[in-house]
């Protein structure tokens, strides 16, 4: 399902008839005292590897990096600035376009407003050089109301959301016995975005953590995932029939 696993001669082959691409994005970031750092991504690259057990498309690596100013304070933000992300993004589908392989799907499940912005940018970019590309976009009010609870209340930075999908995927990432410890950090990141806040200690995040993550568990994940997976197969077909 990878496509950096396949030879040179095989991606040749396969632009003869290509399957659609996802590429997934995250961050290297704080995610409070008992997930990983990588967790966004780990996100990301989950629902896209559930999809491609399941329809013909491939799994392109990665793009780890991306802006991470909120979460600076702590030890392990490693960020890049939002015209990096957007030139990389453009310049990777550009060059797939050119090879043959015209249907991209960015997947994006870290959602720092700086992050947010540069792949809506880099989209419309891709689109003014005659490269449609589709984006699974969660901050969107009708595809965030699909998923939980916490999600949609914007309280979910390292909570039982996104700890619920680490452990439905990399428990062994996760420190148990510190995640048990965590009392609920309510913070309405979207609000508290307007109203000024920069960074996560102005939100009330003194742990780079919000939600309730001690509530997390892999059933809550595996179930999350089947959601995302579903968004995501739609975002593939609405790209596919476009066309």
């Amino acid at each position: 399902m990878n496509f950096a696993d396949l030879t040179s001669p095989a991606v040749g082959a396969l632009a003869a008839d290509p399957p659609v691409l996802l590429l997934p994005l995250g961050a290297i970031e704080p995610h409070g005292p008992h997930a990983p750092l990588n967790t966004d991504l780990l996100i990301s690259t989950g629902v896209c590897e559930r999809v491609a057990a399941r329809v013909p498309v491939r799994v392109l690596p990665p793009i780890p990096y991306g802006v991470t100013r909120m979460s600076a304070a702590f030890p392990g933000a490693v960020g890049v600035e939002e015209d990096v992300l957007h030139d990389l993004i453009v310049q990777v589908c550009a060059s797939l376009a050119a090879q043959g392989f015209p249907h991209v799907v960015i997947v994006n499940n870290h959602f720092e407003p700086g992050q947010v912005a540069a792949v809506r940018r880099a989209v419309r970019t891709l689109a003014e050089r005659g490269v449609r590309t589709g984006h699974l976009d969660l901050t969107r009010r009708a595809v965030a109301q699909r998923l939980t609870e916490e999600f949609r209340t914007g309280s979910c930075h390292a909570g039982r959301y996104e700890t619920s999908l680490v452990l439905a995927d990399r428990p062994d990432l996760v420190d148990a016995e510190a995640m048990a410890g965590l009392p609920e950090n309510h913070v309405d990141m979207p609000a508290r975005m307007r109203a000024g806040a920069e960074d996560f200690p102005a939100m009330g995040m003194d742990r780079a953590y919000c939600g309730a993550p001690a509530e997390a568990s892999a059933a809550e994940g595996e179930s999350t995932f089947d959601t995302l997976a579903e968004l995501l197969l739609e975002t593939i077909a609405e790209l596919v029939t476009e066309e």
